[in-house]
């Protein structure tokens, strides 16, 4: 099986690695610590430290092994290369038909979504219908919570 590409804007790599560099350098020592001093407490069939330091160890490493895979696959999301069009990266502004409040969002991959901060994946039911839509385009969009309608004000 080919590995996804996984978008991500230059933040948003720098901020992985940095996550990868803390948990490889700070928090995997902190947990082989924690197992050695479980380890010397006796008997660890029954050691309750002991258990929570395997399981926060299998959290440190599968989450290693995850941003590793995201950053061997990632594919740096480069300005938009035309302005008039939604793409990868893109910050828009949209209004939803009958209210005058305007709504802004980043688009970006999923490993970096995070709609409470404006940034949309792609992929979600909102960012799918933007990309490659142009200013003042009206934009339909399905979701869970039903048919929302769109303008799209503007595309930086």
């Amino acid at each position: 099986m080919a590995d996804k590409p996984v978008p991500l804007t230059p933040e948003g790599h720098e901020k992985l690695q940095k996550e990868l560099d803390f948990l490889v350098s700070v928090k995997r020592p902190e947990v082989a610590e924690a197992i050695h001093s479980a380890k010397e407490e006796g008997d660890i069939s029954e050691n309750s430290a002991y258990d929570a330091a395997k399981e926060q160890q299998a959290f440190v490493e599968g989450r290693i092994m995850q941003i590793e895979q995201m950053l061997k696959n990632a594919e740096i999301i480069a300005s938009p290369a035309s302005k008039g069009i939604v793409a990868l990266g893109s910050t828009v502004i949209v209004v939803e038909k009958g209210s005058k409040e305007q709504e802004e969002y980043q688009i970006v991959g999923p490993a970096e979504a995070d709609p409470a901060k404006g940034r949309i994946s792609n992929e979600s039911p909102v960012g799918r219908a933007l990309m490659g839509k142009k200013k003042g385009d009206p934009i339909v969009v399905t979701t869970p919570a039903g048919e929302r309608h769109l303008k799209l004000i503007e595309i930086q």
